[in-house]
């Protein structure tokens, strides 16, 4: 089959084994996601697809496959977490980490991930560099840039009135 042909196969069939498996599953989008999911696996097989000369069938029976693959994976992950007990409490993000999360949103992507990759994960200047494919130099910039834009984003106007008054 060639490309041509399989895009021609595609759009010709995915609506309606689409349809199929949503009967099946009862689910439209774990249908849509096995379907698409079905054809990036047949993408790679299309020539043998062609040969067995059922390539619809083939479609519905890996979309089907992936279906029950998910379906017992989740119910594994259940059972195991039944068997576990309760998740503990967690609770949520205080007002800081609100904050600082909020503050990270508005400084630059290049920035933020070049914080994120120092102070979260560890790295050093070099280790960031050789990550990103910057040079340390650049590195250094985006974190003295981003500590700067962070700070002013953080700053409490009620800190600075008790330390100018």
């Amino acid at each position: 089959m060639t490309v041509e042909e399989f895009e021609e196969f595609y759009a010709r069939t995915v609506t309606r084994l689409t349809g199929q498996l949503y009967v099946m599953l009862g689910d439209l989008h774990e249908a849509q996601d096995v379907v698409q999911e079905a054809f990036v696996r047949g993408w790679s097989r299309r020539r043998q697809l062609d040969r067995e000369g059922r390539p619809e069938a083939w479609i519905r029976t890996v979309a089907w496959r992936l279906a029950v693959s998910r379906w017992r994976f989740g119910r594994r992950s259940a059972d195991a977490w039944r068997r576990r007990g309760e998740p503990p409490h967690v609770e949520g993000p205080g007002p800081e980490q609100v904050a600082l999360v909020a503050a990270l949103r508005g400084i630059a992507p290049q920035q933020r991930r070049t914080l994120a990759l120092h102070y979260l994960c560890d790295l050093t200047v070099e280790q960031i560099a050789q990550e990103t494919a910057l040079t340390t130099s650049t590195v250094k910039t985006h974190l003295s840039r981003g500590r700067t834009a962070l700070a002013h984003r953080l700053q409490d106007p009620h800190m600075e009135e008790a330390h100018g008054a």
